[in-house]
């Protein structure tokens, strides 16, 4: 039967519409992307050597901060790059290419969630457990974490990405390979895929969202019964910078794969994704820096080059 759909295997490339098909927009929106992704690259990278070469940030907190950092540049730099190359030439990408940004951006995505939980309760730990704070966060717990954390994102996304059997619409309306507009596309049950997305949004999003909550409420609380003036304003400082990215980002992803079957607005899903790939990235180092002295101090000494190296000391 000639008119049965295409598997994968017949399926050469897609074609990415982008966020519109103005060609006049396309010049600003080629500059603007360009412009947040180098801003995003150096100011995550600046954490990264600021956490590495300054002994005073090799805690907890800063150890988590630094993998934020590298998950970002990861995740930009998943997406940004082949949407800067599409404005400028063919908007297409390959099967394997399309599968591939998928996969990874559901790995980076997912890594990013567990590292907003991971944070959120290691500042409850020191906030309202402050004397067993070593104790608990200790070197073998930070590790495990991490690499918990990674395990559960390669394992999330590989379940979705085997999943996807895309048949003969190559047309994507987005600027890249987004798991809710490919499951569109696909030939396979999307019932099943739907039921799978929402149960892993659920479980993984919901529970770590969760754990948030619970975290910064037990944070406020115990900040409340703080007497010092100045402690109160440093602890909320601190938390009131985890708290807006996690809400940009969680806000931002719960609004594309909730509403995603319900929406025929491609355009709206799009800008909401730039809000949770690209913009949370961006701000990440601003946030967690400029209300931050320590950073500030580290950051200062890199540019002056009064670093200090462990290794050498």
């Amino acid at each position: 039967n000639n008119m049965e759909p295409r598997n994968q295997t017949g399926v050469s490339e897609f074609f990415l519409l982008g966020l519109t098909e103005d060609s006049e927009l396309q010049p600003l929106l080629y500059n603007i992307f360009l412009f947040m992704y180098l801003v995003t690259i150096l100011g995550n990278l600046l954490i990264i050597l600021a956490v590495s070469y300054d002994c005073h940030l090799h805690t907890p907190m800063y150890f988590f901060l630094s993998n934020l950092s590298f998950t970002d540049i990861c995740l930009s730099t998943t997406t940004v790059p082949k949407m800067l190359v599409n404005i400028k030439t063919q908007k297409s990408i390959t099967y394997t290419g399309c599968l591939t940004q998928v996969y990874a951006v559901l790995v980076f995505a997912g890594f990013e969630n567990f590292l907003l939980g991971v944070m959120a309760y290691d500042r409850y730990i020191a906030i309202c457990h402050p004397l067993t704070y070593t104790i608990i966060m200790n070197p073998h717990l930070l590790c495990l974490l991490i690499l918990l954390s990674l395990f559960i994102s390669i394992i999330n996304a590989l379940v979705h990405s085997l999943m996807l059997l895309v048949c003969t619409n190559l047309e994507i309306p987005h600027f890249f390979c987004e798991l809710a507009q490919v499951l569109k596309l696909t030939c396979s049950n999307i019932f099943i895929n739907n039921l799978v997305l929402y149960f892993m949004t659920c479980i993984f999003g919901g529970i770590t969202l969760s754990g948030i909550i619970f975290s910064y409420a037990q944070i406020v609380s115990s900040i409340l019964r703080m007497p010092s003036r100045g402690g109160k304003y440093k602890v909320f400082s601190t938390c009131g910078s985890h708290l807006s990215v996690g809400f940009l980002f969680y806000g931002t992803v719960f609004g594309v794969y909730i509403s995603f079957p319900f929406t025929h607005s491609s355009w709206k899903t799009a800008v909401a994704s730039v809000m949770y790939l690209v913009v949370p990235q961006m701000m990440n180092p601003f946030i967690y820096s400029l209300r931050n002295r320590d950073m500030m101090g580290a950051l200062r000494k890199i540019i002056e080059f009064e670093i200090c190296i462990p290794l050498f000391s």
